[in-house]
């Protein structure tokens, strides 16, 4: 295609994605907290997807070297390095403002006030942007990926309500409905109805080397390096902001330790239990509920015990300072636990459900959900991040009904990009079979939801704020460099 400098078309896709305004406007979109709140250098989605390409052709280059694992990953269907490093470049270009609760807000929004069957999903999204709303060349919309790449970018390779063929009580990773919501679908998918004859196409030539509700390898390699990276570079920003601190993270992991025996003879450890300890103990209850073909007791320990030493120890017993030796310290912890990680990756051929071919062998595994666990419990459940995401649920749902009523009101002289992903959603809505549309819709607010949905998620963060401020009369200022309509 006219623009592509690479010969391979697998390396072609890579600069087309890292090329895409999509990809450019990750540097705006949060990865858990803004930057700008911290006065320091954070993780953004740009950031994090440049690492994950960087963890997935490291895991790629590892698996090649072997003879043994190369033989395995020909079998299922190849594994190539320009493939592994463009999925984890584009894995969240549909990530919305606002990191995850940017997208639970979005997806609340899509099914009660647009009644959107498929709702809203990070990764349905990103799967849209490649195959439908971005642009490349003159011709059609896409980027024109070839099937590898796009099959590569399915993490959960179904929509939302297409049935999985598993018995439910071992269905894939992402594919049971949440708890909280249900009879609302998967509670992850990779692509919306929409985007289902893409799907189709991009794991048509998998069809032999791997289960339709499996990941393709390359996809395999993507998502456990998406693991790596999340594990290890968010601990690393909230110990440099203070959040992560010794005292609390040490007597943690170290009263499990010391009285996991006494937890292991209780019939029963219930959420919100106070006592140190308690809410590790319902991480390896958990562990052992959805993942008994891997947990185990001996690696859960011994993994406490190396997080213990090597995160609250080694680095958080030091404040971080910003000195040349703190950064020092950061610096070794990022590195040394990246290479563990990735040494720690195997590529098997038969697999359980809840596994992909390329995943973490059980000591790393059991190490990544006890990291995980510190980020969850002692940042995301903290009622500061709480207040601070009320105000963001309240921005994203004043925006989007602010746009709705401008499509409303005015469609003529809405933002021309609206009009145009209005136009896109119109049309597909009315090729979708009458048995994907929810009775009793009209197809004019089905399409007039996508829109708006599609246009909020296109945004950064500020850009957001900035346009709601517009639209809500706070601001008397005519142009605004951060967004353009």
């Amino acid at each position: 295609m006219p623009g592509d400098l690479a010969a391979s078309p697998f390396r072609a896709d890579r600069d087309r994605i890292s090329a895409s305004a999509f990809f450019a406007r990750l540097g705006g979109v949060t990865q858990v907290v803004s930057p700008s709140g911290s006065g320091l250098l954070l993780h953004n989605r740009l950031t994090h997807s440049l690492k994950v390409a960087q963890v997935a052709r490291a895991i790629a280059e590892r698996l090649l070297a072997d003879p043994v694992s190369r033989a395995k990953v020909e079998e299922l269907g190849g594994l190539d390095l320009d493939v592994v490093e463009a999925a984890g470049l584009g894995h969240d270009l549909g990530h919305p403002p606002f990191g995850h609760l940017g997208e639970s807000v979005l997806d609340r929004l899509a099914r009660e006030r647009f009644a959107l069957p498929d709702g809203f999903e990070g990764n349905a999204q990103t799967y849209r942007v490649v195959t439908r709303i971005d642009v490349r060349g003159t011709e059609g919309n896409g980027l024109d990926l070839t099937a590898a790449v796009r099959a590569a970018l399915l993490k959960y390779p179904w929509t939302r309500h297409s049935a999985v063929p598993h018995e439910p009580e071992r269905l894939p990773r992402g594919a049971s409905e949440p708890a909280e919501l249900p009879g609302t679908g998967a509670a992850k998918f990779s692509a919306y109805s929409t985007e289902l004859d893409d799907l189709v196409d991009a794991r048509t030539p998998f069809d032999k080397t791997v289960p339709e509700w499996q990941q393709t390898v390359e996809a395999s390699v993507m998502d456990t390096a998406d693991d790596i990276a999340y594990a290890i570079h968010d601990l690393e920003d909230f110990h440099r902001v203070g959040i992560l601190q010794f005292t609390t993270v040490h007597h943690e992991l170290q009263e499990w330790l010391g009285r996991c025996v006494e937890f292991a003879a209780e019939d029963e450890v219930r959420p919100g239990d106070p006592r140190p300890g308690a809410s590790l103990e319902l991480l390896r209850r958990r562990l052992h509920d959805k993942d008994d073909w891997i947990a185990d007791d001996e690696a859960f320990a011994a993994a406490v015990k190396k997080v213990r030493t090597e995160l609250a120890i080694n680095l958080l017993e030091r404040p971080f300072d910003r000195s040349q030796q703190a950064e020092q310290t950061v610096v070794r912890f990022s590195g040394d636990w990246t290479r563990r990680l990735v040494e720690g990756v195997r590529v098997e051929t038969e697999i359980e459900p809840r596994s992909g071919h390329v995943s973490l062998k059980p000591d790393q595994w059991h190490e990544v959900q006890v990291l995980k666990f510190v980020h969850r419990h002692f940042v995301l459940q903290r009622p500061d991040l709480a207040l601070h995401q009320r105000g963001q649920d309240r921005l994203i749902s004043n925006l989007v009904e602010a746009l709705d009523g401008w499509l409303v009101d005015e469609a003529e002289v809405a933002p021309h990009r609206l009009r145009d992903l209005l136009d896109l959603a119109r049309q597909e809505f009315d090729e979708l079979p009458a048995a994907l549309l929810p009775e009793g819709v009209a197809v004019s607010t089905l399409a007039r939801g996508r829109a708006v949905i599609d246009f909020v998620a296109s945004l950064t963060d500020d850009q957001a704020a900035a346009l709601l401020e517009a639209l809500s009369g706070r601001t008397t200022q005519l142009w605004n460099d951060t967004f353009v309509l």
